[in-house]
């Protein structure tokens, strides 16, 4: 074997093991594991069989086998962007929605508050008020 061969292989190999204990460790979502495991893999049988990538740059007409890499290398990061971008907008937009939901619910709870501290006639005032002890009911406890 070629001595880029082998180092092709190891890599990909290490990315495997990378990708499995990123998985395990619960770093990295399976969705997103299975196309680097995918890509590792093809990584493995491209290194192995470099004839496959020649042949299939013959059948799409392009001269060198090397350019057909790099154009399926920039389709597959293009993608894993357009991917990000489209989950970090949805992301965006759901702690946008939290937040406002967020501060709807402490104007809702300022105002309860606020009606509480100005009638302390109200259910909740007596919700609030301290829990009477034993010398507020039987008054002072005398010695003798």
């Amino acid at each position: 074997m070629a001595r880029l061969t082998i180092v092709t292989v190891v890599v990909a190999i290490l990315a495997f093991v990378l990708v499995f204990e990123l998985l395990r460790r619960r770093r990295l979502r399976q969705k997103y594991a299975f196309l680097w495991v995918l890509v590792a893999g093809v990584t493995v049988l491209l290194s192995v069989f470099p004839e496959a990538l020649a042949h299939a740059s013959a059948l799409l007409g392009i001269a060198v086998p090397s350019n057909l890499l790099f154009l399926v290398s920039l389709l597959i990061l293009f993608g894993v962007s357009l991917q990000l971008s489209i989950e970090v907008g949805v992301l965006e937009e759901q702690t946008r929605r939290l937040a406002e939901e967020i501060g709807a619910l402490r104007l809702r709870l300022e105002e309860v508050e606020w009606r509480s501290r100005l009638d302390p006639t109200s259910d909740q005032a007596a919700d609030e008020a301290p829990v009477p002890t034993e010398d507020d009911v039987d008054g002072p406890r005398r010695c003798g």
